[in-house]
């Protein structure tokens, strides 16, 4: 069976059902103490970079020009083959996020492009 990535927030309290949970924001979320998380990695630089980022705070309509550039930003990204490792340990990783919209945010972007390239 292979294994899946699944999203979610990280405020959400942790399940048993997580697997192995990756914080995949730059930032630390916020009013959540690093006990209360149950991170097992924190990647931080498969985050969108600051300046895609910022652009995309700046033109949040244009969701499918962010996606765009950030899978190019992933293309070339080390901290997706940490990621993808860990989908051939564990059959379940959760990419865990802090945005508050869960359609249009990065992890939506990470979880369809690990998809893409991993093949545990």
């Amino acid at each position: 069976m292979a294994g899946t990535y699944r999203l979610k927030r990280v405020y959400e309290a942790p399940d048993p059902n997580d697997g192995f949970r990756v914080l995949v924001d730059r930032l630390w979320p916020r009013g959540l103490s690093k006990s209360d998380a149950h991170i097992d990695m924190w990647p931080k630089d498969i985050a969108p970079s600051t300046q895609l980022r910022q652009w995309f705070h700046d033109e949040p309509q244009d969701f499918d020009e962010f996606a765009h550039r950030y899978r190019r930003e992933l293309a070339t990204n080390a901290a997706v083959h940490e990621v993808t490792a860990a989908l051939r340990v564990y059959d379940t990783v959760t990419l865990l996020y802090a945005a508050k919209d869960t359609e249009h945010n990065h992890a939506v972007i990470v979880r369809d492009y690990l998809t893409s390239v991993d093949t545990p």
